[in-house]
């Protein structure tokens, strides 16, 4: 890509996205185009077309998507695999019609077969069962992955896909119902912390600042800190305890997004599709247990209770971790360290608060 180049960045307020966006601008990028979603409805076909038709982006990116943890997956998975399909199907036909020179889609690690083999490598897409809390989402992420392969063979477009981890990191949704796991027990943790201290100040800017889903943040009353406790108590938050879902026997790979961005820029400037194949993991190169993640995060916020795990709820798949052989490979460097980034991400969630 050119300095110059016009870049479309589908999805440049969500995780991924903004992520992006950020990287190209350190880079020296000029012309990057983006669309909210009041401006532009990627799942409506005609308005789609009628965008890439007047703006013409050479490059894009795809990291548009309806994203969430497995409580958002399992409450609303008509909505996930409505959304991302046509999000998928829209981008991906427009990039064709309209010349796109490269796109780089991002799929995502829970794609693969719920038993797959560990780590997971890429020929292991589509060899078994999916993780039936995610499926929704898992197929139209899919779907997409596909069609940009197909695009490429029928009709020789230079469409890439990368398959990331679990991302965190600056403009993550914290959202108790609809968030990703990490920042949501993030938040979960700096509410116990919050209420071990009995600062319903900060529990009060806490909740202002993001709601916690379920309708729970309607029935707050901020004068009362029995009211404030008792939201907190809903989402998991004691002033002695944190609980969790599952038995915390699971693993999980997580990536900060900012590693991704800058990994996704050299990969769309460097690689055809002839070199990457179908896809490529885009990984950490390890997972860590849920019960030393949870650990972790509790060290890092700073909350003397205890861990209460809740073996009822679903644990989702038992490990996803990704294989890179390829993509080191490829010449492509792992990212930091987790604990790192993970300080990272705390420190930029507490200056929000602010």
């Amino acid at each position: 890509m050119e300095k110059t180049s016009k870049i479309y960045i589908a999805g440049h307020t969500g995780l991924v996205g903004s992520a992006v966006y950020r990287e190209l601008q350190r880079r020296g990028y000029t012309h990057l185009i983006v669309r909210t979603h009041a401006e532009l409805d990627l799942t409506n076909q005609a308005a789609v077309n009628a965008f890439f038709e007047q703006e013409k982006p050479e490059y894009v990116f795809l990291a548009a998507a309806r994203v969430g943890g497995i409580v958002g997956n399992s409450t609303y998975p008509a909505e996930f695999i409505y959304t991302n399909l046509a999000i998928g199907t829209n981008i991906v036909h427009a990039c064709y019609k309209h010349g796109v020179k490269k796109l780089l889609n991002f799929a995502s690690s829970c794609i693969y077969p719920k038993e797959a083999p560990q780590p997971m490598k890429e020929e292991y897409l589509l060899t078994g069962d999916l993780e039936k809390t995610s499926e929704a989402y898992s197929i139209a992420k899919i779907a997409t992955l596909k069609l940009c392969h197909y695009y490429n063979k029928q009709y020789g477009t230079q469409f890439l896909t990368v398959m990331p981890p679990n991302q965190y990191g600056i403009g993550d949704n914290f959202n108790m119902q609809t968030a990703h796991f990490l920042p949501m027990i993030i938040r979960r943790f700096e509410l116990a912390k919050l209420l071990q201290q009995k600062d319903f100040d900060g529990i009060r800017k806490n909740l202002k600042a993001d709601k916690l889903g379920w309708k729970i943040d309607e029935e707050i009353d901020f004068s009362d800190p029995k009211s404030l406790e008792k939201a907190c108590n809903k989402v998991g938050a004691y002033a002695d305890k944190v609980t969790a879902w599952g038995d915390g026997t699971v693993y999980r790979e997580l990536m900060n997004s900012d590693d991704l961005a800058a990994m996704s820029v050299d990969i769309i400037n460097q690689f055809s599709p002839a070199q990457i194949g179908e896809f490529v993991n885009i990984g950490a190169g390890e997972d860590i247990q849920m019960k030393a993640l949870l650990e972790l995060v509790k060290k890092i916020v700073g909350f003397e209770g205890k861990i209460e795990f809740d073996p009822t709820k679903p644990n989702g798949v038992a490990r996803k971790l990704l294989d890179t052989a390829k993509m080191q490979s490829l010449g492509i460097a792992l990212p930091g360290k987790l604990e790192d980034g993970i300080r990272r991400f705390y420190s930029w969630y507490l200056e929000r608060m602010k």
